[in-house]
């Protein structure tokens, strides 16, 4: 299928996959300074942004899907995939599989919370994207405010207040948006789990960067993910939420670059 997508730079392709509600743009914040290094290319997946949903069911594997056949139709079979969220869950998963992806950044995925953080995570984020529904006629004033901005984004952001206006209102817009919101988050919570990598199946590097302060996927559960991908390497960003590239932008650039080299 198409994706929509968007190229910068020049030089090894990097592939950049969002999060649940999000699109390309979520990537705006460090879009720039990789590209200095590396093309990059960040998709909208289906259902998100400006590439319309899957005719199927809507699940991480049939995203993944889509990914695969994206990648093979354009001959990037093999590049390195830095994900947020639902999407570093995906390049996970891609990695798991092998040979679809090589080297892996993932942050602060989603997948790997216990059966008691199920709930909590499913119903906060419910409620929050019908609230972002709720008030999309008022949102370029809210995302104008630093107390807008405060408000709406203190699950999800260290310091919400710092972020630009018009990176938090492009957010905002795509969640609202987004035909397989509501489907995914339901599949996310309730539906297929996590599988894992054996020891020494991932030879590429592979990095999980969790944010100490993300109050959508704990913490915690940074444990439970390097359980199943022990071939993983853990970084942690001291004063992050759930978005790396938001509170941590430069941090964020150099743990991708360093990790996987330049051009």
């Amino acid at each position: 299928m198409q994706m929509n997508h968007i190229r910068r730079g020049a030089g090894k392709p990097l592939l950049l996959i969002h999060g649940l509600g999000g699109s390309w743009k979520s990537w705006q914040t460090v879009l720039d300074d990789l590209a200095t290094q590396r093309e990059v290319i960040a998709l909208d997946l289906p259902g998100f942004g400006d590439t319309p949903p899957l005719d199927g069911p809507v699940t991480i594997g049939s995203l993944c899907d889509a990914v695969t056949q994206w990648l093979e139709a354009n001959d990037l079979v093999g590049i390195d995939a830095v994900g947020s969220s639902m999407g570093a869950r995906m390049v996970l998963e891609l990695a798991r599989r092998g040979g679809v992806v090589s080297g892996v950044v993932s942050l602060d995925p989603g997948g790997f919370w216990t059966r008691r953080q199920v709930p909590i995570f499913f119903h906060s984020v419910n409620l929050s994207v019908k609230l972002v529904r709720a008030l999309q006629p008022v949102m370029p004033a809210i995302t104008s405010s630093a107390i807008g901005r405060s408000l709406l984004l203190a699950q999800f952001s260290a310091a919400p207040w710092k972020l630009a206006p018009e990176v938090v209102l492009d957010e905002m817009k795509t969640f609202a948006a987004s035909p397989s919101f509501d489907e995914l988050l339901r599949n996310l919570a309730f539906g297929e789990k996590q599988k894992g990598a054996p020891r020494r199946s991932i030879r590429a590097p592979l990095v999980i960067g969790w944010g100490r302060r993300d109050y959508v996927c704990f913490p915690s559960q940074a444990r439970r993910a390097l359980r199943l991908f022990p071939d993983a390497r853990l970084h942690w960003f001291e004063h992050c939420g759930h978005f790396p590239q938001w509170d941590a932008p430069q941090e964020t650039v150099r743990l991708i670059l360093d990790s996987m080299g330049g051009c």
